[in-house]
């Protein structure tokens, strides 16, 4: 129970600061355009305490997560949804344009950037963050861990398939040259049923191949059935499971199971699956010490059919060189890694709407409560890198073109730029009803996916 006391807090924290600064974007550029601004809050619901400077109520609402901005004659948004008015789906008052402040009568071309400035202000957030945490911790992934070596190709797997075996390396991805464990992940990912092109390197010939990923069950996403070689560590142990009773720890170094290396994820999980119940022995490193411990595996259904399992997420160990950038060096990473990273979102939804990735792959605050605990309880550089990545996706979330987002708002009054007159009422209250609802159905299928991860474990 302290434990969802402490995710909840720390989601409110996140969500607080996210949507702060985004409807402080809304702010800024109303006020520039001179759009009268009757409210800018703290939370919504009912109002608790304020004050009035101009026109504008600063006020602190009953409900603290996030807060909303109301301008005159404010268009059908979720501003509108958060505001305390007795309908949330109330269209505004056509008369509202005589008002030469109110925002229906300012030009399309204004409202636009009112509406944009918002997830913009998320991507200025996301940006400045990642610049400050690389000011004071760069890390870089060491030379050594460059290479895409290959330990294990799993039996059936598109990459057996294709020819991939064990020992090779992959050398070029797709034209691009020497590709990292990362670029080759990415595209895995997103890459369910579509062709990649790689050259391996096996005892000293390369070979041209093409591994053609499917989507996988278990994960929701593109699967070619190969595992990076490397240093084997425990990503987490899960608790009352056998691996915590035996005493194993998150960040153990996995040395070898029943006196077989391990240098994979997937054979580690071989190993565990196919014991048949029968105790496995695994041999350990932690702070330079190694040890063996006899495991005796449950049986158990975590992420599809029941198998025997220890409860433990192997992952591979990176090794990174550490250092400090200076101010236009920590932005030029910031902003390379924010593209990256909005790329790489581009493309999963793309392949959600495409059917190439799993929409349970989907999370909610019920999730996003639990991932925003743990790296709160990782330490702040964690915290706050995690809050980077969670403003650039509501940035992008909020410019898809969906009825009630902003890019649903920029995408009808761009409508209204192409047919130089305005969308009818019914028009627009039809629209924002049919988008009100697929929101709250994504929404209700989303905490879904993620009760249905915690009751399996």
């Amino acid at each position: 129970m302290v434990a969802i006391g402490e995710n909840v807090l720390w989601l409110l924290v996140l969500i607080g600061v996210m949507i702060m600064i985004h409807e402080l974007g809304h702010f800024w550029v109303a006020r520039y355009f001179d759009v009268k601004v009757e409210a800018f809050s703290l939370g919504f619901g009912p109002r608790l305490f304020g004050f009035r400077r101009g026109d504008t109520d600063y006020r602190v609402s009953l409900i603290l997560i996030g807060g909303y901005v109301k301008m005159a004659g404010d268009a059908a948004t979720l501003d509108a949804v958060k505001a305390d008015s007795p309908s949330a789906l109330a269209l505004p008052d056509p008369n509202a344009a005589a008002d030469p402040r109110s925002l229906l009568a300012k030009p399309r071309w204004q409202r636009v950037i009112i509406s944009a400035a918002g997830p913009i202000m998320n991507v200025v957030l996301a940006i400045a963050i990642l610049t400050g945490l690389y000011m004071f911790r760069f890390q870089k992934i060491s030379d050594e861990d460059l290479y895409a070596d290959i330990d294990h190709v799993e039996a059936g797997s598109p990459a057996a398939l294709a020819g991939v075996r064990d020992g090779d390396r992959i050398v070029k991805l797709d034209g691009k040259r020497n590709p990292t464990w990362e670029d080759i992940g990415e595209k895995e990912v997103v890459g369910a049923y579509r062709p990649l092109y790689i050259t391996v390197e096996r005892k000293g010939r390369q070979i041209d191949l093409i591994v053609t990923p499917t989507l996988s069950e278990r994960l929701g996403v593109g699967y070619a059935g190969w595992d990076e070689r490397g240093e084997l560590q425990l990503g987490f142990v899960m608790s009352g499971y056998p691996a915590e009773k035996a005493g194993l720890k998150k960040g153990d170094l996995i040395l070898s199971v029943n006196g077989k290396p391990i240098h994979s994820p997937t054979r580690f999980r071989e190993a565990t699956s196919n014991s048949g119940g029968r105790p496995v022995d695994i041999e350990f490193q932690r702070d330079g010490k190694t040890s063996t411990i006899s495991v005796q595996p449950t049986l158990a259904e975590l992420d599809g059919p029941k198998r025997w399992v220890i409860g433990v997420g192997p992952q591979q160990k990176l090794h990174f060189t550490t250092t400090k950038l200076t101010l236009p060096d920590a932005l030029r990473e910031s902003i390379s890694e924010n593209r990256k990273s909005a790329f790489l979102l581009v493309r999963v939804i793309e392949g959600m709407v495409e059917r190439r990735i799993s929409p349970k792959n989907l999370s909610s605050p019920v999730g996003i409560s639990q991932m925003a605990g743990a790296a709160a309880r990782e330490g702040a550089v964690e915290y706050l890198g995690f809050m980077a990545m969670i403003s650039l996706q509501l940035a992008i979330f909020n410019l898809l073109p969906i009825p009630i987002m902003d890019g649903g708002a920029i995408l009808m009054l761009l409508i209204e730029m192409a047919l130089q007159r305005d969308l009818s009422l019914n028009v627009k209250e039809a629209v924002f009803k049919v988008g009100f609802v697929f929101i709250m159905m994504v929404l209700a299928f989303a905490i879904f996916n993620d009760i249905s991860r915690f009751a399996r474990g």
